[in-house]
């Protein structure tokens, strides 16, 4: 884990922490690695429910609630469906928080999307933040980027849901 990556899971632990919200991931292509920076401190066990890595379509169905049809329609690579993760995330999981990850790291991209295209999702029950990555810097820098992606919407909605709470 990088310094950058390191700094701001020690904000969002302290975040959740204060707060007393749980956190919880559903990954795809980031294959667990946003999951493992947000656990890689101690105490994350006060905060941290757990993770899905469904790394396949009929996990994300089975798992995480995905409809096969919206699979069908949009891809796993779309808004619609990192939006559907981090619902399924919070249902399955009992947490707050949720963030979702899919998208094609590489080397290879899909019909709908090129390869480096990857949603980023950040929610709760209330409301459900997407930013879309584009761009191939190579699956290791793919998957890096939209790990740091996932940690700093999440830091960034944290900040806002509760912004007295590191001082």
């Amino acid at each position: 884990m990088n310094i950058q990556t390191k700094l701001i899971s020690r904000e969002i632990s302290e975040y959740l922490w204060r707060s007393g919200k749980t956190v919880s991931t559903a990954e795809s292509c980031t294959v667990g690695n946003v999951a493992s920076a947000i656990a890689a401190l101690p105490g994350a066990s006060n905060y941290f429910r757990g993770g899905i890595v469904a790394y396949s379509n009929d996990l994300k169905v089975k798992l995480l609630g995905v409809p096969s049809a919206l699979l069908e329609e949009k891809g796993a690579v779309s808004e619609d469906v990192a939006r559907v993760m981090v619902e399924g995330a919070i249902e399955h999981l009992d947490s707050h928080y949720a963030v979702a990850v899919t998208g094609y790291a590489g080397p290879g991209g899909g019909p709908e999307a090129p390869v480096g295209t990857i949603f980023v999702a950040v929610g709760t029950t209330d409301r459900i933040d997407v930013r879309e990555l584009r761009g191939d810097d190579g699956r290791e820098e793919n998957v890096t980027r939209a790990t740091l992606t996932a940690l700093q919407m999440l830091l960034e909605r944290l900040k806002n849901d509760f912004p007295l709470v590191s001082e």
